[in-house]
């Protein structure tokens, strides 16, 4: 009799095979960190913009785009890892995760967007873009993301860790561009961010991924009511908080002291730093933006 009464899972999906084939025994540089914002201007802003466009800001675009803000401001975050060495990227990329339906298994599946040169578009171009984008990729008309999908649908479970080794090697230490085999060019950008709070979940850090060479991850959990102190008053508020995981071999407390600071200051005034919210319409939109 076996020690554990086991059968396999059949039906994964594209990430979980990913996922399986990525990470290893602990052994990793991973810090992890968290911050709590006043979220009441970002989310007056988010709100104002709905209602004078019709359009559906949330959070995560907002995130994008101050990320990429951040990243602007501290250039020695924007970096890779190869042969040891600290490689500095010429561009800033905001990878946001997707939820997902896999056509074949009926799994939840994840995969995700790249906004790339984000810190030189506006949140409204942002806004278009992620549309465009996420609306391609649940409808599995991504044309580089679904041959990618189905590449690694067909490498064996036991191929799965060397196949991934490979790629991530040819990918980021030799940095070919490997789009002629379905791999697309930069497809995790600088940094990574989730949103758990969509899940109606309030905190979680999650997992550095090697195969993507990122150094740091976001995940942005639920906003909450709460009493917080203001002045010499106890007033309730809305608050956000976002918990970080990154790479201690690229980044440490006082990059992430800086931009945290930094991040802040974004959501504190977002008029000044995303822009001045648009001329109201003629017809309003949506209401609360607490997506």
């Amino acid at each position: 009799m076996p020690n554990l009464a086991l059968k396999p899972k059949t039906n994964l999906s594209s990430f979980r095979r990913i996922a399986i084939g990525t990470w290893r025994a602990a052994y990793d540089p991973s810090v992890y960190g968290s911050i709590k914002m006043r979220a009441d201007p970002i989310l007056d802003y988010i709100e104002e913009f709905r209602a004078r466009t019709g359009r559906r800001l949330t959070l995560t675009h907002m995130l994008v785009r101050a990320v990429a803000g951040v990243f602007e401001a501290m250039p020695d975050a924007n970096a890779v890892l190869r042969w040891n060495r600290i490689w500095l990227r010429e561009d800033i990329g905001v990878f946001f995760q997707v939820a997902m339906e896999d056509e074949e298994t009926g799994e939840i599946d994840l995969s995700g967007v790249t906004i790339h040169d984000a810190e030189k578009k506006d949140i409204m171009a942002i806004l278009d873009e992620t549309e465009q984008r996420v609306a391609q990729v649940r409808a599995h008309k991504d044309a580089s993301l679904e041959s990618t999908r189905s590449t690694f649908k067909r490498i064996p479970f036991m191929w799965l860790n060397k196949a991934l080794d490979l790629i991530s090697f040819l990918s980021y230490e030799l940095n070919l561009d490997l789009s002629a085999l379905g791999i697309p060019r930069d497809p995790f950008g600088s940094v990574m961010i989730t949103n758990i709070g969509s899940l109606g979940l309030r905190d979680a850090y999650v997992p550095l991924v090697p195969y993507s060479h990122v150094p740091l991850l976001l995940a942005v959990g639920a906003v909450e009511r709460e009493p917080v102190v203001e002045g010499d008053d106890i007033i309730i508020a809305r608050t956000l908080s976002i918990f970080a995981t990154f790479d201690h071999r690229i980044l440490d407390g006082s990059h992430a002291a800086f931009m945290s600071k930094m991040l802040k200051r974004w959501f504190a005034e977002p008029e000044k730093y995303f822009g001045a919210l648009p001329p109201k319409a003629e017809v309003g939109g949506e209401g609360a933006a607490e997506g």
